[in-house]
């Protein structure tokens, strides 16, 4: 259980930096954040593989990558829809 909790505080975390470094805020805030920091690293993982340091099961850096490609993605989708309506 307590791994559990690291895991989703880490996915957190990763996804409030990738929101930084975007220059971009996620919608949804501290949940947003966190389906950023999940999917993120799951991204990263899937491109940059699992090198450098891990925390919570997660390889920081190429999860912070991920969740930042992920929000950049993301704003580029909600910025179109909002000049559609």
């Amino acid at each position: 259980m307590l791994s559990f909790l690291v895991s989703l505080v880490v996915a957190i975390l990763i996804g409030l930096i990738g929101s930084a470094i975007v220059g971009n805020r996620m919608p949804g805030g501290i949940f947003g954040s966190m389906i950023a920091g999940l999917a993120g690293a799951w991204i990263g993982h899937g491109l940059f593989g699992t090198w450098g340091p891990s925390l919570g099961g997660f390889a920081i850096i190429p999860a912070i990558i991920g969740a930042a490609i992920l929000v950049f993605l993301l704003s580029l989708v909600f910025r179109g829809l909002r000049k559609e309506a």
